[in-house]
């Protein structure tokens, strides 16, 4: 049996997996046991059977629901009478995914309300399928009506976060911001040696970004099947992600650590410019995945298990990257959850945490040291507040503006205290790329 709360079935024996069903489990998952989509997809167990094609597929109509989750229910709003009952949440889920396949997936009308009535019976909420019938079916007809009356680019954004974002960046980037949410981001890469960065462009029919990552449009099967994987020439980092690293400039020979380095994109950066790498995160788990990637690549990284805010190195480091927990709101593009997962107490927890992790990376630099704090967030408490506390309570550090130069020349993406903010709305025109915010800072004394 299914809960109410978004659990999972124990799939029969034997039994043919519809792979509906499992769509409308890893949604449960995500938006009432608040896990996130990738932890809930990897540890379902009835996809473990499938094979890769219906993997994807899932995949696929999970992503579409979350991805267009305030569109959806903002239909739903206006055709129901009242709210769906608590009891009747997997039935909402149903709903939502069969307005996923009619309105964003463009399913043939006939397929999808069929299919999506099946799943009523199939998920024990048969009493359910007249309701989730007859709603599907004044979509059909009502479409257009209904449509009309929403503002889609408003409701794609929680109003807390929609308030936050018009607080810090105003109404018109706070729209680009969420109609650029609409679609799925492009696969980007960063290659290990840039010399040959026009060779793998072309091998892999990439778009070279000014920022210098690869940008592959057309991908739809599996990474590992790319030209270049096995050679471990490059590895996936969205072109925002990439970016913060290479601010600490040269550092080939110096003593750097990355911290909380998982899943090792920016440990794979540092080693590849020649750095004596130091990857610390807490997790040693995720540790394992940044020696198997470093593996991959052929490169090489010390590697330390341990909490950065207690962490004490033999000797100072030259250089320090910090990339710091945080609320991930500018990661929406690849990961849709994040939105309908985070709430502001969230936000308020994390910048204690990234207080303390600024406070240990100043104990561990050497003087004249570089240090980079980084966050994929498009929070303001997250990134410039917390320099600004962090510079007034250390008086041995300075800001060291950031030039456009070091990113492609894109101004847009330095703000006025020389700081570097990326937008999901930026590079629209070539698909845009994560929100991030970063601020390198120098010990003087």
């Amino acid at each position: 049996m299914r809960s109410e709360s978004g659990g999972q079935r124990k799939p029969r024996p034997g039994a043919e997996v519809n792979p509906r069903v499992l769509a409308v489990e890893v949604i449960g998952q995500v938006l009432r046991r608040r896990r996130p989509l990738d932890d809930a997809f990897a540890t379902h167990q009835g996809l473990r059977g499938l094979d890769a094609r219906d993997r994807a597929f899932v995949r696929a109509l999970a992503s579409a629901v979350l991805r267009h989750l305030g569109y959806i229910d903002a239909v739903i709003a206006k055709l129901v009478r009242e709210p769906i009952k608590a009891r009747d949440a997997v039935a909402e889920d149903i709903l939502r995914l069969g307005i996923a396949q009619l309105l964003v997936l463009e399913t043939p009308p006939h397929a999808a309300v069929s299919a999506t009535v099946a799943l009523t019976v199939a998920l024990n909420m048969a009493h359910m399928t007249g309701f989730v019938n007859a709603l599907l079916r004044r979509v059909i007809d009502e479409r257009e009506t209904v449509l009309a009356e929403i503002d889609r680019t408003r409701v794609a954004i929680p109003d807390w976060l929609w308030k936050s974002w018009v607080g810090t960046y105003g109404e018109p980037t706070t729209q680009a911001i969420a109609a650029s949410l609409r679609g799925e981001a492009a696969l980007d890469l960063t290659l290990k040696d840039p010399a040959t960065t026009d060779e793998w462009a072309q091998k892999l029919g990439a778009v070279v970004l000014p920022t210098g990552s690869l940008r592959v449009h057309d991908n739809h099967g599996r990474i590992d099947a790319l030209p270049g994987f096995h050679e471990g020439a490059w590895w996936v980092q969205d072109a925002g992600a990439a970016m913060p690293a290479k601010l600490l400039g040269p550092v080939t020979g110096m003593r750097v650590a990355d911290l909380c380095a998982a899943p090792g994109g920016k440990t794979m950066q540092l080693s590849a410019a020649g750095a004596k790498v130091t990857a610390l995160d807490r997790s040693a788990g995720r540790l394992r995945r940044v020696s198997e990637n470093l593996s991959r690549v052929g490169l090489v990284a010390e590697t330390v298990a341990d909490d950065a805010a207690f962490y004490r190195p033999p000797r100072p480091f030259d250089a320090i990257l910090l990339d710091a927990p945080c609320s991930a709101t500018g990661t929406a593009r690849r990961h849709p959850d994040v939105l309908w997962l985070k709430q502001q107490g969230d936000i308020d927890a994390m910048v204690l945490a990234q207080d303390r992790l600024l406070d240990a990376a100043a104990r561990m630099l050497t003087t004249g040291g570089t240090l980079v704090y980084c966050v994929c967030s498009l929070e303001e408490e997250e990134g410039p507040e917390r320099i600004t506390r962090f510079l007034a309570r250390d008086r041995r550090f300075i800001r060291v503006p950031i030039r456009a130069a070091e990113v492609g020349g894109l101004t847009e993406m330095i703000t006025s205290q020389g700081d570097l903010r990326t937008l999901p709305s930026h590079l629209a025109e070539l698909g845009g790329i994560d929100g991030f915010y970063a601020a390198r800072l120098r010990r003087v004394s």
